[in-house]
């Protein structure tokens, strides 16, 4: 499918292709939830191998939404019935995040409409298994279109996640228009919504987020590989002056620069992906060290492929701008590379401290 032609139609108005059956196929739906519910059983670095081909190609799966989804909704002791549903890709789950407190705020906080403010998580009121959820949440990737919100919020100061029907009444999600058409947002509002507060506890929340960071992180790293890519293969072919514009020294350590960010990137996400199962502990030292590098190296890639094409590389007409567009919305979702910048300095000068 022509996924990187779609983003350019789908910023004059037409609708991207509906890439949920694809998935389904592939058993992308499935990767986080275990084979005794139909799911594939794997682990974080299978779902960031994905994620970043998805990322080279600039595809509009739903993925970044559902999978975080799906890793609390099956550690929060869900229904086998339901975890199979979306498992087959049947359901679609979205995470309504919520960022774990930290040296600096303690609280659990969510994304603002506007400003850089943070707001409180929703207030959630249990009662039994069940409980009623009350709050908003901007801009949720993948929260239009879901059958299922896997919603963090916040009980007397103590992050739980509630699972709540998106049909349910008190559920209202309102479609985003953003920069990058490929990456369909919500505002999700929550007012009084009812649903059934999910076991997980409150290391799982904060490893669900994490793991957003990190698939953040691995779609940032198939697009820089894309956008190297093209860089050398048309720094190859354009000529100037009798040469070839990959023979001059300033294109050569631009898109030398371009692989070493590249390659940082790759490492440090095989280092999220190992430490997701293995060393728990060292999760969000991981993926906030793999965020904010590939923010970076996204950032850096996507400008040096529009440089590297002259003039060409800045028309509405040619690829490099969505890349561009790509890698300026990415880095700002989820707190943003430099929310990640501070995590990681907090938790390496905490460690240091308590050493």
């Amino acid at each position: 499918m022509k996924t990187v032609e779609a983003a350019r139609e789908a910023l004059e108005g037409r609708a991207l292709p509906d890439l949920w059956p694809t998935a389904t196929q592939a058993g992308w739906t499935g990767l986080l939830i275990d084979e005794a519910h139909g799911g594939a059983g794997l682990g974080a670095i299978d779902a960031m191998l994905v994620l970043a081909e998805c990322g080279r190609v600039l595809a509009s799966v739903p993925l970044l939404g559902h999978l975080p989804a799906t890793a609390l909704l099956g550690a929060g002791g869900l229904d086998d019935e339901t975890l199979g549903k979306l498992a087959a890709g049947e359901l679609r789950a979205a995470y309504v995040p919520a960022r774990p407190g930290d040296d600096l705020d303690p609280g659990w906080t969510v994304e603002p409409r506007r400003g850089q403010r943070r707001a409180p998580a929703p207030a959630v009121v249990r009662d039994g298994e069940e409980g009623t959820v009350t709050g908003e949440v901007a801009w949720v990737p993948d929260a239009a279109g879901a059958d299922l919100l896997v919603v963090v919020g916040s009980e007397g100061g103590r992050p739980v996640a509630v699972a709540i029907d998106a049909s349910a009444a008190g559920v209202s999600v309102e479609t985003a228009t953003v920069y990058d058409a490929t990456r369909p947002l919500g505002h999700v509002a929550l007012d009084g919504a009812r649903g059934r507060i999910l076991a997980a506890g409150e290391a799982e929340l904060r490893a669900a987020w994490f793991l957003a960071h990190a698939l953040i992180a691995a779609e940032s790293l198939g697009a820089v590989e894309e956008c190297l890519e093209r860089s050398v293969a048309y720094a190859k072919e354009r000529y100037t002056f009798g040469r070839a514009i990959g023979s001059y020294q300033a294109i050569k350590h631009a898109l030398t620069e371009v692989l070493r960010r590249q390659e940082n990137t790759r490492s440090l996400l095989y280092y999220s992906g190992w430490a997701y199962a293995d060393a728990p502990g060292e999760f969000a030292v991981a993926a906030s060290a793999a965020r904010t590098a590939a923010g970076a190296a996204l950032d850096f890639a996507a400008r040096e492929v529009i440089s590297v094409h002259g003039g060409i590389g800045a028309t509405w007409e040619h690829d490099a701008p969505l890349f561009f567009r790509r890698s300026q919305l990415s880095r700002r979702l989820l707190g943003g590379t430099a929310d990640a910048t501070d995590r990681l300095a907090g938790e390496l000068l905490g460690a240091a401290a308590a050493a």
